[in-house]
């Protein structure tokens, strides 16, 4: 981790005092280096977010963990290199509260999901390895435990397809309910 000048160090302290910072009329290679102050000055890491339209955003947007480009007047360089496309700066509300969140949740249950499913089959060898004396029979034909990840596959799936934590409206209409997110909340039950 390299030092940071304490310039630096005293912009940082002042804008982790900020909701949000808005950087204007900044060269390229500034907004991304704002962008790394933040990834590598504030801990614990932040997911960071970079909007822009234009070619001189693209540093920025690459530089950021997610990266959305809107497409306008200015071309699609900054479309081209980011995570997500809009068409317009309006769209970028529903973008993050109703997508993101939603998102997050189907993530955070595939996660808890694959994790448990596996420990059951894990803890089950465990146990029957103790219990026959540490014979080394198997406990599942192969076919068995082939099968197991791919027929428990389906409940996650149609999680993924039809969960909604919430609807689109009361998304839109309640923004806290991006805070279980933001906060990292979700995957600790």
């Amino acid at each position: 981790r390299e030092a940071m000048s304490s310039s630096l160090r005293q912009f940082l302290d002042i804008a982790k005092r900020c909701s949000v910072v808005i950087a204007c009329r900044v060269a390229p290679l500034q907004k991304s280096e704002l962008v790394r102050l933040v990834r590598k000055g504030v801990h614990p890491t932040p997911v960071t977010l970079a909007i822009g339209d234009g070619a001189n955003d693209v540093p920025m947007i690459q530089e950021a963990q997610v990266g959305v480009g809107i497409s306008g007047k200015e071309g699609r360089q900054a479309v081209n290199s980011a995570d997500f496309a809009i068409a317009q700066f309006r769209y970028l509300q529903r973008l993050v509260l109703v997508h993101g969140m939603w998102n997050y949740h189907r993530a955070c249950k595939f996660v808890l999901y694959s994790f448990w499913k596996n420990a059951v089959l894990v803890m089950l060898m465990f146990y029957y390895t103790m219990i026959s004396g540490y014979a080394g029979t198997s406990l599942f034909e192969d076919m068995i435990r082939a099968s197991y990840n791919f027929v428990l596959a389906g409940p996650i799936i149609a999680t993924g397809i039809f969960d909604r934590e919430a609807s689109d409206k009361a998304s839109l209409a309640n923004p806290a309910l991006y805070d279980m997110g933001r906060l990292g909340l979700a995957l600790n039950p």
